[in-house]
C-alpha cells in the first residue's frame, strides 16, 4: 500500500545530531542508517530484496520476512541526516533521474526488476517527487499479502530506531501482520526459526561498524541453516579495504557449500567519485561498493540481476573501480 502525507518520527537533538556527523566524517559511514537511506548500496539490496519477495509471494502459501536489522524503516531523503551525507543523490536520486520516466515514455526497455524497483520507490512518494525512502521493513510490507496471511518480523536493538520504527510501522495499520522487538537480530533469529508455514526470506543486513558482526553474520547463517534449511537467506554486506569483508564472500560461499546449497552473489561498485575536493576539504571517498549473498535464491534472480545490473551501473557508474558482478553455485 502507499503511504498518504506519512508522520516521520526523527531525532532532532543538535548535539547529538553533530555528533554523528562528525562520526560519519571519521569513519566512512555512521551505524545510524539515516545518513545513508536511498544510496548505491540500497539501491542494490532492496532491488533484489523486491525481486526476491516478487517470485517467491506467487505461491499460494503464507510467506514470513524477518529483518534482522531493521532500523527505522521509513526515511526522508530531504530530512537533516540523509541531507547531510548527500548519499542519495548517488543512488536512488540519481537513478531516477537517468531511469525513472524511461520504463513510462518508451525511451528505453527498463530491466523488469529494475522498472519494479522504481515503481515499488515511487509509490511511497507524490507524483515527480523523490522524498521519501521506505527501508526493507516498509517494502517487505507493500509486497505481503494479507489474505493469506503472510508475516513480517522486525527486529532492531538500537533504542531510538527501535522506537521510531514502532511509530513508523503503526501508521500502516498492518495489526498482527507485523511483528517489531527490540532485541539482538542475531540471537533473536532463532526464536522464529522454522517459521510454521516452512516458508521465509530472512534478511541479515548489520551495520558491520563493528568488526565482530562479520563474524556473527557466518555464524548466524549456520544456525538458521541447521534450524531450516529450506528457507531462503539474504545478507547484504559493505564492500571496503577490511580484512573481514573481503574475507566475508568466501567465508559464505565455503559454508553453504558444506550444506549443498544454491547461492547467488552479486556486487555492485560505482566506482571512486572523479570530483576534485577543494582546497581546505578533506578527500571522503565513503562507501563505493556493497554485495548481496543469497542462499537457496529463487530460480529467477540470476537472469534477473543480469538483466537489471547493468543498467543501474550505466546510471550510477562514476570512474576508476566501477562494475558490477552476478555469480551462482551450489547446490
Amino acid at each position: 500500500m502507499a503511504l498518504q502525507s506519512p508522520t516521520f518520527y526523527v531525532e532532532s537533538s543538535t548535539c547529538r545530531k553533530l555528533g554523528h556527523l562528525r562520526r560519519y566524517h571519521r569513519r566512512m559511514f555512521s551505524y545510524r542508517h539515516a545518513f545513508h537511506a536511498g544510496n548505491h548500496a540500497d539501491v542494490l539490496k532492496h532491488l533484489v530484496l523486491i525481486a526476491a519477495l516478487r517470485h517467491m509471494t506467487q505461491k499460494d502459501a503464507a510467506l514470513w520476512v524477518v529483518d534482522t536489522h531493521a532500523g527505522a524503516g521509513l526515511y526522508r531523503l530531504d530530512g537533516d541526516y540523509a541531507g547531510a551525507s548527500g548519499e542519495a543523490a548517488e543512488g536512488i536520486l540519481k537513478l531516477a533521474a537517468v531511469h525513472g520516466g524511461k520504463g513510462v515514455e518508451g525511451e528505453q526497455a527498463l530491466a523488469p526488476a529494475l522498472a519494479d524497483y522504481l515503481q515499488v520507490i515511487r509509490s511511497f512518494n507524490k507524483q515527480g517527487q523523490w522524498k521519501i525512502y521506505p527501508g526493507s521493513p516498509f517494502i517487505a510490507q507493500h509486497l505481503l499479502r494479507a489474505e493469506v496471511r503472510d508475516k513480517l518480523k522486525l527486529f532492531e536493538l538500537h533504542p531510538t530506531d527501535s522506537g521510531v520504527l514502532a511509530a513508523n510501522i503503526a501508521q500502516l495499520g498492518a495489526g498482527r501482520q507485523v511483528g517489531i522487538a527490540r532485541e539482538d537480530g542475531f540471537e533473536a533469529l532463532k526464536s522464529v526459526l522454522p517459521p510454521p508455514s516452512r516458508r521465509a526470506l530472512v534478511l541479515i543486513d548489520p551495520s558491520y561498524e563493528i568488526k565482530t558482526d562479520y563474524a556473527k553474520v557466518v555464524a548466524t547463517l549456520r544456525d538458521a541453516l541447521q534450524r531450516f534449511a529450506t528457507g531462503t537467506y539474504m545478507v547484504w554486506y559493505p564492500v571496503i579495504p577490511r580484512p573481514e569483508a573481503h574475507e566475508l564472500p568466501r567465508k559464505l560461499k565455503t559454508l553453504v557449500n558444506s550444506f549443498r546449497k544454491p547461492w547467488l552473489h552479486a556486487t555492485l561498485a560505482i566506482g571512486q567519485s572523479e570530483q576534485v575536493a577543494q582546497p581546505g576539504e578533506q578527500d571522503r571517498p565513503g562507501l563505493t561498493g556493497s554485495g548481496v549473498f543469497l542462499v537457496n535464491p529463487p530460480h529467477i534472480l540470476k537472469a534477473a540481476l543480469q538483466q537489471a545490473l547493468p543498467q543501474v551501473l550505466e546510471a550510477l557508474g562514476r570512474g576508476r573501480g566501477k562494475g558490477q558482478v552476478v555469480e551462482t553455485g551450489g547446490g
